[in-house]
């Protein structure tokens, strides 16, 4: 039974120790390194047919974004990674819990960095603001919390936090 094994798994490794012709697949990654195939493709950004019809305010929002040939023209987007944020909102709540105000802060700020209009972090960057003394910053962010989730799991929280502010002012 061992010597068939052996007999078996020799004549596997066989095929493995064979040269192979590689001048075959050298000059296929040479061809392949010299053509672009980026270059010759042009994405067809154009409005579908009837789109001024069907939603006649939509020209303002997109003036000035017209395509140019101009390759110094490239916008940078802002990055988008929801997994940081939701880490940062992670350590934000641990810093919070310790009454580490700032820190937490500054975590919140970066969860939004990494995405935009995130309402935990919205909601706890109010928080944040209302606990450190600047009402302004803190009535700003349970707003846009408010704009965000009308309607969300901290919405009557930041009712009340908004209408205590208003009281205090």
């Amino acid at each position: 039974m061992r010597v068939a094994f052996v007999i078996f798994t020799a004549l596997l490794m066989v095929p493995a120790l064979w040269p192979q012709d590689s001048s075959d697949k050298t000059s296929e990654r040479n061809r392949e390194a010299q053509e672009s195939s980026s270059r010759d493709t042009r994405v067809d950004i154009s409005p579908p047919k009837g789109d001024a019809k069907n939603h006649p305010d939509s020209k303002g929002a997109v003036a000035g974004l017209e395509p140019s040939d101009n390759p110094s023209d490239v916008q940078e987007f802002h990055p988008w990674n929801p997994l940081k944020a939701l880490k940062d909102v992670e350590v934000g709540d641990y810093y919070f819990k310790r009454k580490n105000y700032r820190a937490a802060l500054d975590r919140y700020k970066e969860a939004l960095y990494w995405k935009d209009n995130d309402a935990v972090a919205t909601f706890r960057l109010g928080v944040c603001q209302e606990k450190l003394g600047d009402k302004a910053e803190a009535k700003k962010y349970y707003e846009q919390y408010l704009k965000i989730l009308p309607e969300g799991p901290f919405a009557k929280d930041a009712h009340a936090s908004l209408d205590r502010l208003a009281k205090a002012q």
